[in-house]
């Protein structure tokens, strides 16, 4: 027997039994499991490429689940996670992780190590940010965010050439575009900091306190590339939409060292086609925006 559903059955645990299987397969929605009700042998399954265990009362990431080391595909959707395991990584052969329906507030970092990931399902969560190591997920063809609290995306998200579907519906970057400028006054600090990084100004041991040299050394580069200001702590936060496929465009959260370079950056990335320069317009076959 290679493939086993016991679905709506009503079941509170699975039994160890089933590590005697040749189980490739293993479908068993709907039912009262919980974060205990995994078999203790089930690092055992070493032919198991399907786990299904949606619509369950699941509340914390089975940890068990994390020695089968074999999974392919992982359904943990309709439960009441609140997070997902850091050790996510150890399932590093995952082509599918569907675990929307649930109660994330966050996604690890560690989910960029899911090199062979193809489908990535967080829908119908509580997130409000994305990790940046999304964009490690070079395989990645689907990504689905829609019912979320996302106010921006990560800018590296860029970098997943795969992608062909992201849903992005109901979230507020879809159903309220904000765009706030945050700029207090730059301390006296900040201004002698811009100063000598844009003059280029030598620096070093014999003249500056460590302290100081380090925070020089913390400068960020402005990402408007016909601006070459820096800043340290003060810069002004800029949400911009980016051409992703010549119809839709993607809120993302960039950093500028000046109200006056949103201007300036905006102008300089459309070209004749009025696309922007760092967004690919074949790149993008399906985004659901609502």
């Amino acid at each position: 027997m290679e493939v086993l559903d016991v679905s709506s059955n009503g079941l509170t645990e699975l039994p160890e039994i089933l590590s005697e299987c040749p189980l490739r397969c293993l479908i068993a929605k709907n039912n009262n499991l919980d974060s205990d009700s995994f078999p203790k042998s089930i690092g055992s399954f070493v032919n198991l490429k399907e786990l299904n265990v949606s619509g369950n009362n699941i509340t914390s990431f089975p940890e068990q689940i994390l020695e089968v080391t074999s999974l392919k595909y992982l359904y943990l959707g309709g439960n009441h996670l609140r997070e997902i395991s850091k050790d996510i990584w150890k399932l590093h052969g995952l082509q599918i992780l569907y675990i929307g329906g649930n109660k994330l507030v966050h996604v690890p970092d560690s989910v960029g190590k899911l090199k062979q990931l193809q489908a990535l399902n967080l829908s119908d969560n509580i997130l409000e940010s994305l990790p940046a190591t999304i964009a490690n997920l070079k395989n990645l063809k689907s990504l689905l965010l829609h019912k979320n609290k996302l106010r921006t995306l990560p800018p590296e998200i860029v970098a997943l050439k795969c992608l062909t579907e992201l849903s992005l519906r109901d979230n507020p970057l879809v159903v309220r575009f904000v765009s706030n400028m945050t700029l207090s006054p730059p301390s006296l600090l900040e201004h002698a900091g811009r100063a000598i990084k844009v003059h280029g100004i030598p620096y070093g041991a014999p003249d500056l306190p460590r302290s100081l040299i380090e925070y020089l050394n913390s400068a960020h580069h402005c990402v408007n590339p016909t601006c070459k200001g820096v800043f340290f702590d003060n810069r002004v936060e800029h949400i911009k939409f980016v051409d992703f496929c010549g119809k839709y465009r993607i809120p993302l959260l960039q950093y500028l060292c000046s109200s006056k370079c949103i201007e300036d950056d905006c102008n300089s990335e459309v070209d004749e086609s009025g696309t922007y320069g760092y967004a690919n317009s074949n790149m993008m076959k399906k985004v659901l925006l609502g």
